[in-house]
């Protein structure tokens, strides 16, 4: 192929390659099936290192633009992206350097310049090329296994592989055969809502807390009761006496970012012990530590068979895989298994297969030990621009954990003026979010933002926290 590549622009050289092929496919010069150049040939032919090429591949490849196919090379995806309206290059995702080649951007035609929104892992240090070995592996094992449907609770030897990971990594207590793969956490909150709730039943939700699990129970039919959080978690002296459930998020507070205090997870043990309620553990990002031993889980501390553990693997390698799991008492198991069966039967089996290889083979570790670095030089550089450019108007509250923090509004600062600086950030290209978008009840929830680092690069958060500042000043 004799394909003229505009490398002019701002960015990188692998930037460069990346926008003139999307730009090829997008106004039809290069189309569904085309064969691209290898990786070798296209270096050559431009005067430029091999591994700058692979970086705009894989960004293609991760995007939908491309497809490698093993043997064979890298072609323009069946399928692909149509052209979507953008300012040229000022809203173009910026595929990683040569030096960061295994990873790849995945960004949406939407996305801001500045996002600090919660929940979203960097796509960029997903292990790609690991990835799609493990994808093509898991497609053979899958093909040459026995016909029919798997496991509704899940590939047993992706089972086993998660339950020795969260023994070793979180201290849960588990084994393959009391675990249930799901459809990310979102998919465990939805067998656990038609497993345990009856329409009218009291359920416990942390407020401010995670709006989707909410929602998930609320469907179910239940009766949401908002329990207030402070700087030591869910305040369990106004837990209710007749709750069927609560649903909690101790070891990283979602969204005030706040660790559940030793006595009060003892205090709602206790409470769901003399009430014979369960409590559904929602661990989504505890993988991520920056200071501080933690706290065991209350799945390990249980010993009255109350607690489910839900994990996800949304924030360790990204949303879209859609891989979760719950760990149940026994007793709740059978129910848990029917009911995932009747959901779907159970998760993609390739999908399964290939997280079974990444955890098996160590890469999954490798990955969250370089993940947890870079997150942690986000969350100390964005605490350090909290004080230095929002000190006026907020206070970060203490984090030990995660993938966002809370920062607190000072008194006489209201909800509505958050709102209008909310606004206000996103006309300028900074996407963040008021703490009492979390609210079950907003009157009761303190004034501030949540603000996420999990998505945006180090050297971007003096920006997006200068034009938060500037956006203050002019609410």
């Amino acid at each position: 192929m004799d394909l003229h590549l505009a490398l002019g622009g701002p960015g990188d050289l692998a930037t460069g390659v990346y926008r003139s092929l999307r730009d090829a496919v997008e106004d039809g010069r290069l189309a569904p099936g085309d064969r691209l150049p290898s990786t070798r040939e296209l270096a050559r032919d431009l005067g430029i290192a091999r591994n700058t090429v692979a970086a705009a591949y894989d960004a293609l490849v991760a995007e939908g633009y491309a497809e490698g196919r093993r043997g064979s090379g890298t072609y323009v995806a069946i399928g692909a992206p149509t052209p979507v309206a953008r300012p040229e290059d000022a809203a173009a995702p910026t595929p990683p350097s040569a030096a960061a080649s295994s990873a790849a951007s995945v960004t949406a035609p939407d996305r801001p310049a500045f996002d600090l929104r919660l929940g979203m892992p960097d796509a960029r240090a997903f292990p790609v090329a690991a990835w799609r070995r493990a994808l093509a592996d898991g497609a053979d094992e899958a093909i040459r296994a026995a016909p029919g449907y798997g496991d509704p609770a899940g590939d047993p030897g992706l089972r086993a592989a998660i339950a020795r990971h969260v023994s070793v990594s979180r201290g849960v207590r588990v084994t393959g055969d009391g675990l249930v793969v799901t459809a990310g956490a979102q998919g465990a909150f939805d067998l656990l809502a038609r497993c345990l709730v009856a329409p009218g039943d009291a359920v416990v939700v942390e407020d401010p807390g995670y709006p989707h699990a909410r929602a998930s129970f609320a469907a179910a039919g239940a009766r949401l009761v908002g329990v207030p959080v402070d700087g030591n978690g869910l305040i369990t002296d106004a837990l209710p006496p007749d709750a069927r459930a609560a649903v909690v998020t101790p070891a990283h507070q979602m969204p005030m970012g706040v660790t559940l205090s030793a006595g009060r997870r003892a205090a709602l043990l206790a409470w769901a012990d003399r009430t014979c309620a369960v409590i559904v553990e929602d661990d989504y990002d505890s993988e991520f530590r920056f200071a501080a031993r933690p706290l065991e889980p209350l799945q390990r501390l249980d010993r009255s068979e109350r607690v489910v553990y839900v994990g996800s693997f949304s924030k360790t390698l990204l949303p879209m895989l859609r891989m979760g799991f719950l760990v149940a008492p026994g007793a709740m198991l059978p129910a848990l298994r029917e009911a995932r069966r009747l959901a779907g039967w159970q998760s993609e089996a390739v999908t399964q297969l290939a997280l079974r290889r990444l955890i098996d083979d160590g890469t999954f570790g490798r990955h969250l030990r370089r993940t947890r670095r870079l997150y942690r030089a986000r969350h100390d550089r964005l605490l350090a621009a909290i004080s230095r450019d929002l000190a006026p108007w907020l206070v970060s509250n203490p984090a030990a954990a995660g993938l966002h923090v809370a920062a607190l509004a000072h008194p006489g600062i209201d909800p509505e003026r958050i709102r209008r600086v909310v606004a206000a950030a996103a006309a300028h290209g900074v996407a963040v979010e008021s703490l009492d978008a979390y609210a079950v009840d907003p009157t009761r929830v303190r004034a501030g933002l949540a603000m996420g680092f999990g998505s945006i690069d180090e050297g971007s958060i003096d920006e997006a926290v200068r034009r938060l500042a500037r956006a203050f000043a002019a609410a």
